[in-house]
């Protein structure tokens, strides 16, 4: 028994010896895209393709172990594109992932994109301040509105379907897109570079509609789809209450002032350190976001 063990250990002391440090970096690289690809799919859609997959993997190995000649001739061919299926199934969680590498700092640094923090205060300071004086407006004549900033992912898509402006932000400019029966008030306005780009947008729909709180409107559901699939600052006014609220990285959090707006936009818009004021603002809204999300 005592030789058994000495054996065993020995040969774990063999296996540790062939190890170098690029082995270890190596193993930590796979881990951590394994857990990255779990936590993508976790929860979507592609979790059940996954299930799927694995399904007719085992399958397989079952039918070729007890002898299905036709059968494992069948999983076999269907495994045989499983990457090819796979990457078109999957295409919207691998178009989110790669979208939210490319907003980290590494990748902005890395390809230099963005601009410098007094050209974006030059572009954004006055756009702010007309977005939350217009928001506090529509609010107490309850006239809804919905209000995207564009940050490092470009809305080049949603901006196509809507009418194109370049105008410069205002409260009378606002107050004439949002007035009710106009031409441009079904939409959304796209804003970027402090410009406001478009009108009368159509937002994407939220991932999981069906958790999304029924009392909320399509405003509020179009505001959460397009922070789903962006970076942008989505705000929303509420035709029915005045409310107005803010959706950011599929959340979505309600109650604004003026103050507690402009405070918000000059935080994310400024500051340098997104991803972090992010994760932290996540944690302070939770409360809000599950019961948005019930």
């Amino acid at each position: 028994m005592s030789s058994e063990f000495r054996d065993t250990i020995d040969g774990m002391l063999s296996v540790l010896s062939t190890i170098k440090p690029i082995d270890i970096v190596d193993v930590l690289i796979l881990a951590y895209v394994i857990y990255m690809l779990l936590k993508l799919i976790r929860e979507t859609r592609a979790g059940q393709l996954v299930k799927g997959i694995l399904f007719l993997v085992v399958g397989y190995y079952i039918s070729r172990f007890i002898g299905l000649t036709a059968v494992t001739y069948l999983l076999k061919q269907a495994l045989s594109i499983g990457v090819l299926a796979m990457i078109m199934l999957f295409q919207p969680e691998l178009r989110r992932a790669l979208e939210k590498a490319g907003r980290t700092r590494f990748g902005i640094k890395l390809f230099g994109i963005g601009q410098s923090s007094d050209e974006t205060k030059k572009k954004w300071e006055p756009a702010i301040d007309a977005i939350c004086d217009s928001c506090v407006e529509l609010s107490a004549t309850c006239t809804g509105a919905l209000i995207v900033v564009e940050r490092q992912v470009r809305l080049g898509e949603q901006i196509e379907t809507g009418t194109i402006m370049n105008a410069t932000p205002s409260k009378e400019v606002f107050g004439n897109i949002f007035y009710p029966k106009t031409p441009l008030h079904d939409g959304a306005v796209i804003m970027r570079d402090g410009v406001i780009l478009a009108a009368a947008c159509f937002l994407p729909k939220p991932q999981k509609d069906e958790l999304i709180n029924k009392k909320l409107g399509s405003r509020h559901r179009a505001a959460i789809g397009m922070s789903e699939n962006s970076d942008a600052i989505v705000i929303v006014v509420s035709e029915e209450t005045g409310q107005i609220s803010v959706a950011m990285n599929g959340v979505l959090t309600r109650d604004y002032t003026r103050e507690k707006l402009k405070n918000l936009l000059e935080e994310e818009i400024f500051n340098d350190k997104t991803e972090l004021n992010i994760g932290r603002r996540k944690i302070f809204s939770s409360h809000n976001a599950k019961e948005e999300k019930k």
